[in-house]
């Protein structure tokens, strides 16, 4: 099992733990007060910073009942957390709701899935194999 390895910024950064025994992902939480407006986004520290094998990654996905209740998600999502990366883990929130989301320290605001990486062999060629769908790109296989 790989070692995630966790640095604390600040005093107040809330260590991140897995919510349930079968849980994917472990939940990020803000190290500062913000208010979200509708419609605006904002980059939110955790006030962490991590270290962990080279071949894995941490992806960072919205929280589902964050977006479901309050239309709060993730601009980039999945963002990317590379593992040569040291600097504070911070998330790019948007407010996509009706109303301004106020954001406290210590609320969970994304959560994190630790994961493996295979790194493509590139190559570079003159034609691609075909297929059925072809170049048949959104939309092109159905509903």
């Amino acid at each position: 099992m790989a070692i995630l390895k966790i640095k604390k910024l600040t005093p107040n950064a809330i260590i991140p733990n897995y919510q349930s025994e079968e849980a994917a992902g472990f939940d990020l939480c803000a190290s500062e007060n913000l208010t979200l407006e509708r419609g605006k986004w904002a980059l939110i520290p955790t006030g962490l910073s991590f270290s962990f094998p080279k071949n894995y990654e941490i992806q960072i996905r919205p929280r589902s009942g964050l977006a479901l209740k309050y239309g709060i998600t993730i601009l980039n999502s999945p963002g990317t957390i590379d593992s040569d990366y040291r600097g504070e883990i911070k998330v790019i929130v948007i407010n996509l709701g009706e109303e301004a989301f106020k954001i406290n320290k210590g609320d969970r605001i994304a959560q994190a899935v630790f994961c493996k990486v295979k790194k493509a062999n590139i190559k570079v060629i003159q034609e691609l194999d075909e297929t059925k769908r072809g170049k048949g790109g959104f939309g092109s296989t159905g509903k």
